[in-house]
């Protein structure tokens, strides 16, 4: 099932046990408003190439639009429009004043010089200034864009309106992002993680954890955690596998990564069946990089006691099901890897305010955000006698339907 249909199966699920009016529920599936330009731009070699951008905007009832924005070779609208829901949600989860939104350019910016992705990426502003702003809709960096990127949004679209450092999030430090944005996703799951296993009667210290992904967010993750003396024993990402029963030296991979740019031939674990790390024996497995890798061929193989969505929807829901059967606690993607999306909107505030935050008192607020949330879905779980995920649906969905009702969606 792919990332459209299981959000939207979620989005009816949670919907039926709200008992939410019918014509609020299809009104509240509907985009408020789908982007589509083309992005004609010269190459370095002379040439004409264009390129088609989008931007969902699905949802402004609890505040401006965010979400991200990717160059990828296959940006598909059904996708972006799955995203874009999904981030509708996830910020109500999150209990931040803002709805959904995605966007991207379909592109493959690895085949693209530095100077030929500026040119598109101000060109795409262009088109779209007068559809984003500080209280309309705020981008942020997604998968093949980064904090350059932000700063060429940032900069074209200030030609139009003026200095607005708030009109994007995930900027360079120098240009007005915040401190703790680059961690923000990976500590998120930390302090979901705690908030999950607080509530066992366990803690980080001393259980075993398996990581898939060492990017941005796994490699955060895998820092933290063994600074709280979780113990982890295996690890994976795109270039191969590594495990040691006796708890990997996080910061060695990470030198071990940063100077060969693979796991491959680390020292400090022996390598593995990337395939096999999903069902390796562990407490708690932390899926940080692709959807849909606990399928229903693999999850009933699945040791771990607890999943920690940190990738966007690693667990089919068929899996799902398979999972809950075997009593595997599943904390879900729209909660646990919030950390990144609550940053952003810190970093909004400091811009709006015109003063910064010091990194220790963003960590802070994240940390409370986070176990607020936790909290309030627990109390969705009792009150819909449901699991986790519906908890979280439930809770990020009515937020959204109050919100909507509250403003007269029917005038």
């Amino acid at each position: 099932m792919n990332a459209l249909a299981a959000t939207n199966r979620n989005f009816r699920l949670a919907s039926r046990l709200l008992g939410l009016d019918s014509k609020l529920e299809k009104s509240l599936l509907i985009p408020f408003r789908e982007i589509k330009v083309e992005c004609t731009i010269p190459k370095d070699d002379g040439t004409l190439a264009s390129y088609v951008g989008f931007r969902v905007q699905h949802d402004n009832a609890r505040g401006p639009m965010k979400g991200g924005i990717r160059y990828h070779p296959e940006v598909d609208p059904d996708e972006v429009n799955a995203l874009a829901q999904l981030m509708t949600w996830k910020t109500a989860v999150a209990d931040i004043p803002y709805g959904g939104a995605k966007g991207g350019i379909g592109c493959n910016p690895g085949d693209l010089s530095k100077s030929e992705l500026e040119r598109l990426t101000r060109v795409f502003t262009q088109k779209i200034h007068d559809l984003i702003g500080i209280h309309t809709d705020v981008p942020a960096p997604d998968m093949g864009t980064n904090a350059q990127t932000m700063a060429w949004i940032l900069d074209e679209y200030s030609k139009f309106h003026g200095h607005s450092p708030a009109v994007v999030t995930g900027k360079p430090i120098d240009l007005g992002g915040s401190l703790g944005r680059e961690a923000a996703t990976g500590r998120g799951v930390v302090y979901a993680s705690e908030a999950l296993l607080a509530e066992y009667g366990k803690s980080i210290e001393g259980l075993t954890f398996v990581i898939q992904g060492f990017g941005n967010v796994g490699s955060w993750a895998s820092r933290l955690i063994h600074e709280r003396g979780g113990k982890i024993i295996a690890v994976s990402d795109i270039t191969g596998a590594v495990k040691n029963p006796n708890g990997i030296d996080i910061p060695e991979l990470l030198k071990h990564k940063e100077a060969t740019g693979s796991l491959k031939s680390f020292s400090g674990g022996d390598s593995m069946d990337p395939n096999e790390l999903l069902v390796h024996e562990c407490d708690v497995l932390v899926p940080c990089a692709l959807g849909g890798v606990l399928n229903r061929e693999n999850a009933a193989d699945v040791k771990a006691k607890f999943i920690i969505e940190a990738a966007n929807h690693p667990t089919d829901p068929e899996a799902d099901e398979i999972l809950s059967k075997k009593g595997v606690i599943i904390l879900p993607d729209i909660y646990a890897n919030a950390g990144g999306v609550t940053v952003s909107y810190f970093e909004w505030v400091q811009n709006i305010q015109g003063f910064m935050w010091d990194e220790e008192k963003v960590n802070e607020e994240l940390k409370r955000y986070m176990t607020q949330a936790y909290y309030n879905i627990k109390n969705m779980c009792q009150s819909h006698n449901c699991n986790l995920r519906m908890g979280a649906f439930t809770l990020g969905v009515n937020r959204v339907a109050r919100a909507t009702t509250l403003r007269g969606w029917e005038a």
